[in-house]
């Protein structure tokens, strides 16, 4: 039965309390003062704040890919002029083959090393790209150029252990856990927004303003590896933790398994053999496919718009010359705007989880978001070569437009990444979070592709 007064049916009920403990003896500790929620925030911020400023750090690029003194070496004009594309195929594919090796590694390597060593992996290449920023690379700016795309598929591979490896563990908490490690992702993207419009109004000088984006994602990283030791210490994760901290192939769900709790609901807890060296994969995906259809669609419709459509529809009031329309319209509604109600969607699952994971209005929600691509489309996109028609043609329109596609991107994606560790047995709940995350790269890297159609066909 589920608790009087809830207006969710029995399979809908929301995940985020745990079924009383049966253990007498060992009471469930609380989160203390929060510190086990603030340190999975501080882990998801970590997780894409430094990409974030990898790739808001345009106009660095650009500075550094061009000739900028006399003695400069000829560089061919792709690789300034479609430098993002490169970064975004040399991230996707390494991070596709990285998940799969990761759900591999679940139960052969212990979650801890996963995570420390792509933090120390992703520190060490940050430090490098520092470095660089005041070094004069115009000699050799091919070099760089080639150094640069190797930085970007060893840091994309890394991060992407990295952030599946936390979602699965955060996975082993309540479910609060998981939405505190999404949300801090979001506001990953809002601080570096926030950064780019800071540099836009400071105008500074293009290597100090590298140099800052840098250095904060070296310090973050930091920060990471210190509180990630720290999670440990806590009352509160050792008991959700048990064996599995240090040795994950140990970890079943007895009867007097400190995981009991959140084993899924109406379902007996099974377990695995102590020797499975590879979680089995038929069971996840089966009991996942719906969910995880519901993450890769929800990624799919955002990246094809967000920022490819949003980024180069235009003020209508783009001639009066304003900075409003010339200068901060794009940072503010676009970018700025999108990852703020990106990061408010998810901070709205702590509160509220509707609909459920096995409801049918689920997929219902998430399928209807494919209305914002002719959205976005006939707002004032330019340059337009084939669709003339320009019928929202005010300002106000993709304001709208880009709050609701991130208000629900946050919302619905993070209910199905959170629900699809929550609706398997427990042993399987960390490689269920590797499973779902690969869905979420999946919709990303159709999307992206699909953006470059949708781009040409406007």
């Amino acid at each position: 039965m589920h608790p009087a007064g809830s207006s969710f049916p029995p399979d809908e009920e929301p995940l985020i309390e745990e079924p009383p403990v049966n253990r007498a003896s060992q009471p469930k500790p609380s989160d203390h003062l929060n510190g086990a929620y603030v340190i999975f925030f501080l882990l998801g911020v970590g997780s894409l704040l430094p990409w974030n400023f990898f790739i808001t750090a345009k106009h660095y690029w650009a500075y550094k890919l061009q000739n900028c003194s006399e003695q400069a070496e000829p560089v061919p004009s792709d690789l300034r002029d479609y430098f993002e594309s490169y970064i975004s195929i040399a991230s996707t594919v390494p991070s596709v083959l990285c998940l799969v090796g990761n759900f591999l590694l679940v139960n052969r390597v212990p979650a801890s090393v996963r995570i420390l060593s792509s933090l120390f992996i992703m520190l060490s290449i940050f430090l490098v790209i520092t470095v660089l920023v005041k070094v004069d690379t115009s000699s050799w700016t091919t070099c760089f150029f080639a150094l640069t795309i190797g930085c970007v598929v060893v840091v994309s591979s890394a991060s992407t252990i990295f952030t599946s490896s936390i979602l699965g563990l955060s996975s082993r908490f309540p479910m609060r856990n998981s939405q505190a490690l999404l949300a801090g992702q979001a506001m990953g993207g809002t601080v570096s927004a926030i950064a780019s419009v800071i540099d836009l109004a400071a105008a500074a000088d293009v290597t100090d303003s590298a140099l800052a984006y840098f250095l904060t994602a070296d310090i973050f990283l930091v920060v990471c590896i210190m509180v990630y030791l720290l999670l440990p210490r806590l009352e509160y994760s050792r008991y959700y933790m048990g064996s599995h901290w240090e040795h994950p192939s140990l970890a079943t769900t007895s009867p007097s398994s400190p995981m009991e709790d959140e084993a899924e609901p109406g379902s007996p807890a099974r377990s695995l053999p102590q020797n499975a060296a590879v979680p089995p994969l038929r069971p996840i995906l089966h009991k996942t496919a719906a969910l995880g259809f519901c993450l890769f669609y929800v990624f799919f419709v955002s990246i094809i718009i967000f920022p490819s459509l949003s980024s180069s529809i235009q003020s209508v009031h783009q001639t009066s010359g304003s900075l409003w329309a010339t200068k901060y319209f794009v940072p503010l509604t676009s970018f700025l705007l999108y990852n703020f109600a990106d990061w408010c969607g998810r901070q709205i699952t702590a509160w509220i989880q509707a609909p459920g994971p096995n409801s049918r209005l689920l997929p219902a929600l998430v399928l209807l978001r494919t209305i914002f691509l002719p959205l976005f489309i006939l707002c004032n996109y330019q340059p337009r070569a084939y669709i003339r028609t320009v019928l929202f043609n005010h300002d106000i329109y993709p304001v709208v437009f880009t709050t609701l596609l991130g208000l629900s991107n946050g919302y619905l994606g993070t209910l199905a990444l959170v629900y699809g560790p929550k609706i398997v047995p427990k042993e399987l709940a960390e490689a269920a979070g590797v499973v779902m995350s690969f869905y979420l790269v999946l919709g990303l890297a159709m999307g992206s592709a699909c953006s470059v159609l949708v781009v040409h066909l406007i």
